[in-house]
């Protein structure tokens, strides 16, 4: 209780210092957490002067919109906001005096004003961390921006695709690793496991519906990832090329499954009740 007490204190010190800092009535008052918020308010004000121009990701957007959408409905805007710990007050001790209401409603009006200035940032590193390679210092985030694109996409075809995706990208930082010999075999080794999740995934949907249409992304992906590793062979070392030549063998397991899949498929025999790395096994079509 005391640290729900001493959590909302600092959300509506936080918040008189914000309405100060934008030219409203000062309180004349000092907490104790004063030291701790002056910086916060500083960096929020810098957040609004200078907003980030990078563009957040689609699916980003449409969570951080869901999380915001679930707290309105929940707590209210505004208006309503105000009002409903008065209606849970009134059942109980009483109405709360306006000013404690008005108070709750600026804190709770900064608290989401802080996840929105969070969420400018966190858009804003995550596209300058888009070219990182492992070593640098945003790689981190860049790996963290692919989390979070998982864990808000439901669809096994969606999230299937990611991943082959994914791929692709690990391709791109491999080429930029040339000559580092542990380097680049780490990078190839995350590659082939993203390969092996997103094709395991898209063979899977396309078992369970008896449907070809989420190979076609399969074959997409081998088609172009072949050609950039086969230029990536090109000048590479002996070390290089013996490690390309892994990721080359499980494509052609890839393109392979993918065909044998499509026409079990074809004669109704879409897959037995086995499966391995690439997914479930196809059947054999009489």
């Amino acid at each position: 209780m005391d640290n729900a007490l001493f959590s909302r204190r600092r959300a509506e010190r936080f918040a008189q210092l914000l309405d100060e800092a934008n030219g409203g009535r000062r309180h004349h008052v000092r907490s104790r957490s004063d030291e701790q918020l002056t910086p916060l308010v500083s960096l929020s004000r810098q957040l609004a002067a200078e907003p980030a121009e990078a563009t957040a990701d689609p699916e980003f957007r449409a969570g951080l919109r869901a999380m915001l959408l679930a707290t309105a409905a929940r707590d209210g805007i505004g208006t309503s906001a105000a009002a409903r710990p008065a209606e849970k007050a009134s059942a109980g001790r009483g109405p709360l005096l306006p000013a404690v209401t008005a108070r709750r409603a600026r804190a709770r009006g900064a608290i989401l004003v802080g996840i929105a200035a969070g969420a400018i940032a966190v858009s804003g590193i995550s596209a300058a961390s888009e070219n990182a390679v492992p070593g640098d210092a945003l790689y981190g985030m860049k790996r963290g921006t692919e989390r979070a694109q998982l864990a808000l996409t439901s669809s096994e075809i969606n999230r299937g695709q990611l991943f082959l995706g994914f791929a692709r990208t690990r391709l791109a930082e491999a080429s930029a690793l040339r000559g580092d010999r542990a380097g680049y075999s780490a990078v190839l080794d995350d590659m082939d496991s993203d390969t092996r999740q997103g094709v395991r995934l898209l063979t899977g949907a396309a078992a369970q519906r008896a449907d070809a249409a989420p190979l076609d992304a399969v074959d997409s992906f081998v088609g172009r990832q072949r050609r950039a590793l086969d230029a990536l062979t090109e000048g590479a070392s002996r070390a290089d090329r013996e490690r390309t030549s892994h990721s080359l063998v499980l494509l052609e397991s890839v393109a392979e499954r993918a065909d044998t899949l499509r026409t079990a498929i074809g004669c109704g025999q879409p897959a037995t009740t086995a499966s391995d790395h690439l997914g479930p096994t196809p059947g054999t079509c009489p």
